[in-house]
């Protein structure tokens, strides 16, 4: 048995040796910085980590977005991860995963979410549910980023995630350049809840990309809360300022 043990430890090392042999030729990038990364850093590296505009609204009772969503839609919890400028590394990394195929950014910014989540007691869910997209866009891009920022929280905070609850029934116009009126009524009617049995007494996360007005969070999560959802929060990966 020890001399099993002996080789299994040669082959791992070698393995490892292999891996830091072809990483120096080479190497893995941070998605945030185009630096190399280092042994144990995953998709982005450390100084990218911690420079993150955190929002630390998962701290506060009454933050904006919870105060944004007053007397709109009731909810237990509101938070955003991030803080959303045009320019800096938020911007980049939004990019990078919605436009650049790179659907590992939404999974690990969500695991670096969920872990702050999970240590701050805000887990109390029981299945987090991402806002679709649109079936022809979610072909074209090849996936749903709110889905990859779910896969990671639910990941780390050991609640179940699903897609196939709620649906997205009309491809709707880009909210960029529209009022918080127009935004609403680009929105309202756009979301149906597929598997009612599923939000029907649950406690379900609603996340999404990117929060401005708030009207798609407002429409979706409204559609839950009336298939029957008895406490709903929402969690963004950012907030645009």
């Amino acid at each position: 048995m020890s001399s099993i043990r002996i080789k299994s430890n040669v082959v791992s090392e070698a393995i490892d040796l292999g891996r830091d042999f072809v990483s120096l030729f080479f190497p893995n990038y941070c998605l945030g910085c185009s630096l190399a990364l280092f042994k144990g850093e995953e998709i982005l590296c450390t100084r990218c980590i911690r420079d993150l505009p955190k929002t630390g609204y998962h701290n506060q009772e009454d933050n904006p977005i919870k105060l944004r969503l007053a007397g709109r839609l009731p909810v237990k919890h509101a938070m955003a991860f991030l803080k959303f400028r045009k320019t800096g590394i938020v911007y980049h990394l939004l990019h990078q995963l919605k436009y650049n195929n790179h659907p590992e950014v939404g999974i690990r910014l969500g695991k670096i979410y969920g872990k702050e989540l999970y240590e701050a007691g805000v887990n109390q869910f029981d299945l987090i549910v991402p806002v679709p997209l649109h079936p022809t866009r979610k072909r074209k891009r090849g996936y749903n980023q709110s889905a990859c920022f779910a896969e990671g929280l639910s990941s780390v905070l050991n609640v179940p995630w699903d897609e196939s609850i709620s649906s997205r029934k009309v491809i709707t116009q880009s909210q960029t350049r529209k009022t918080k009126v127009e935004r609403w009524d680009n929105v309202k009617d756009v979301f149906d809840v597929l598997l009612p049995e599923k939000a029907k007494g649950a406690r379900i996360l609603l996340v999404d990309d990117v929060m401005t007005t708030g009207a798609t969070l407002e429409a979706c999560g409204m559609h839950l809360i009336q298939a029957g959802c008895i406490e709903l929060s929402i969690a963004c990966l950012a907030e645009a300022q």
